[in-house]
């Protein structure tokens, strides 16, 4: 069956948040823990929720650590910020050509709206799954299949795009197709280890995958 159906995590896929999230969790961990974390300590916190996160460090403590989290990230949201190349061409390109589009993040939709506002991107998504949306967070399949549902579309129908080992295992997960970005702060290697159907070396690769050229 022909793909019609893409969607695309959010954080470190499409948006560069990559320093805004390294630079919140420092910020955040050096307020409650001194000195004890630095920026490769963190880059496992990537892709998790905070819940997840911060639960282990302090069960007490979560919602406290949370809040300063996303006070900060907030924050410096719009000086952290960047793009990948070819993202905003490609998702243009898709969005012109048909293709029903969705994003499935685990960030708030608050978090999610300044981000799509910042890049322009927003207005080519049809739907946007957001922790707010569902009970169970990726890698669980549940918000996968909430944005397919949305979209009216069938798993064999659809891919899901991802840096995080999160987005391939929901995908799978979902029965959908899966890739995964050679850009991932993680790692090329890490990240195959999860066996996304495909690798994009950047963004504008999924065109060929497609055959939407």
């Amino acid at each position: 069956m022909r793909i019609n159906t893409v969607l695309f995590d959010l954080d470190g896929t499409l948006i560069n948040t990559n320093d805004l999230i390294i630079e919140s969790f420092l910020h955040t961990l050096n307020l409650y823990y001194p000195n004890q974390y630095g920026r490769e300590d963190v880059l496992p916190f990537l892709g998790p929720t905070l819940h997840e996160t911060f639960v282990k460090m302090d069960p007490l403590r979560v919602d406290e650590m949370i809040s300063t989290y996303r006070k900060f990230n907030h924050d410096q949201h719009d000086q952290l910020v960047t793009q990948f190349e070819t993202v905003y061409e490609t998702v243009q390109a898709l969005h012109k050509k048909g293709y029903k589009l969705g994003i499935v993040t685990t960030k708030i939709r608050d978090t999610v709206n300044m981000g799509l506002k910042l890049t322009g991107l927003g207005q080519f998504f049809e739907t946007v799954v957001t922790l707010d949306d569902v009970k169970n967070a990726k890698p669980h399949p549940e918000p996968v299949l909430l944005a397919l549902e949305k979209l009216n579309s069938s798993p064999e129908e659809a891919i899901m795009v991802g840096d995080n080992h999160h987005d391939i295992d929901s995908g799978k997960a979902a029965g959908t197709k899966t890739a995964g970005v050679a850009w991932t702060i993680k790692g090329v290697k890490h990240l195959e280890g999860f066996k996304p159907d495909y690798m994009l070396n950047k963004m504008s690769d999924l065109l060929n995958v497609l055959g939407a050229e």
